[in-house]
């Protein structure tokens, strides 16, 4: 998390002083809450947060950055822990929980809100498909590496399996079907569906 943190605020300029930033991105998490991104507004932001909209320019080129920086940066969006458990089924149940509990919790009804914003809004796309994609990406890479190293999966294991498959499914229940997550579930979509698809190639 603290590197993404570093990576954002790069890209965004100069460093805010931390209580300063910490405000502005509380403050836009808040303003984001109340009206959604598409109403949102950085006027708003600013004279909640008692900044002026020149400061947030200057740290954060446009709306997408600041909203998406924000989300980042909230304390439990964090799921994509690096678990390293010593198997594959132990990493992909932990990172599964992860997942769950952002999902459950106020991260992931902001996210709920970005999805929807994002087939109107061509530069919110952008910032989180280069962003917080690219941070699921690296988390899911680096636990396919440690399970190839292993010998739990071939070296060929197509990187997008995890993601697409697991992000569907907790995605469906969490938000549509409302059935239970438990750590029965997570057992189970680890075992029964994410380790054969991912390692099918060794029955080939």
């Amino acid at each position: 998390m603290a590197e993404r943190k570093e990576r954002a605020m790069e890209a965004a300029g100069p460093k805010l002083d931390p209580e300063r930033e910490r405000a502005i991105l509380t403050t836009t998490l808040e303003v984001l809450a109340e009206t959604g991104y598409e109403a949102l507004r950085l006027d708003t932001v600013a004279a909640r947060a008692k900044a002026s909209k020149a400061t947030l320019y200057r740290h954060w080129p446009g709306k997408a950055e600041l909203v998406v920086h924000a989300v980042q940066c909230y304390e439990q969006y964090d799921f994509a822990k690096d678990a390293d458990t010593g198997s594959l089924r132990g990493d992909l149940i932990a990172t599964l929980a992860g997942m769950r509990d952002m999902m459950s919790g106020p991260p992931g009804q902001l996210m709920t809100g970005l999805v929807a914003a994002l087939q109107k809004d061509a530069d919110l796309a952008r910032v989180v498909r280069t962003s917080m994609l690219e941070d699921k990406q690296q988390v899911t890479r680096r636990l396919l590496d440690r399970a190839i190293a292993r010998g739990e999966l071939p070296a060929d294991t197509d990187p997008d399996i995890f993601q697409e498959v697991a992000t569907g499914v907790m995605f469906m229940r969490i938000f549509l079907s409302g059935e239970p997550v438990d750590e029965k579930y997570l057992a189970h979509l680890a075992d029964d569906i994410l380790i054969p698809l991912m390692a099918r190639r060794f029955n080939d």
